[in-house]
């Protein structure tokens, strides 16, 4: 299965351009995995669905570490059909077309609980889009309610929801999210945007 997210990076700071390509080594234990692609718009990550997203936090994490306000933006998809057969990209482990829904929830959560904490405390809201399913709401509504159980559940809001703690579970929750809901053989696109450090954060 095709996975992938184009992720940007926007410190708040004078010395944005060291932050950005400072962090860009927290990537350095996945490139054996992934076909990473940076540019003067965004860094692309192609691989295995399940470490998306602890590369998205290593990377958040890296670059925020010094207290500087700092916004990651990703664009996550997996299961495109217009993309190519990458041999990188493999099938999402444990995950069959008919596992129930609330069986669906009770893996996510347990996989939540086990988070290791960073240190790093972080703001993220997220859309998720399970395209082409026939009961694509039911996916929706139990991906927030695993989410409003997951310990890092802040609010729903219009379009979106919003996640509120420490990066590892805050990431662990949004790879969760993107794993467990949605075909496990459909295209399934999450929109996502994570604060770090912000001055006006509740």
């Amino acid at each position: 299965m095709f996975s992938g997210a184009q992720v940007a990076l926007y410190p708040m700071a004078d010395d944005f351009v060291r932050i950005i390509l400072g962090s860009l080594s927290a990537l350095d234990p996945y490139r054996e995995r992934f076909r990473i692609e940076t540019d003067d718009l965004s860094t692309l990550l192609v691989g295995p669905t399940e470490q998306l997203f602890p590369a998205m936090r290593d990377l958040h994490v890296a670059a925020a570490r010094d207290g500087v306000h700092c916004v990651l933006h990703a664009t996550v998809s997996r299961g495109c059909p217009g993309e190519p057969d990458d041999p990188i990209c493999t099938p999402i482990q444990g995950r069959a077309a008919n596992t129930p829904l609330a069986q669906r929830i009770v893996s996510a959560l347990a996989a939540v609980t086990g988070a290791a904490t960073t240190g790093q405390h972080v703001g993220a809201q997220l859309s998720l889009y399970p395209l082409g399913a026939a009961h694509h709401m039911d996916e929706i509504y139990g991906c927030i309610d695993f989410m409003k159980r997951s310990g890092v559940f802040e609010r729903s809001k219009n379009f979106c929801t919003t996640l509120r703690g420490d990066a590892g579970p805050v990431f662990a929750t949004l790879g969760e999210a993107f794993l467990r809901f949605g075909s496990p053989e459909g295209h399934v696109a999450l929109d996502l945007t994570v604060s770090a450090n912000s001055p006006t954060a509740a």
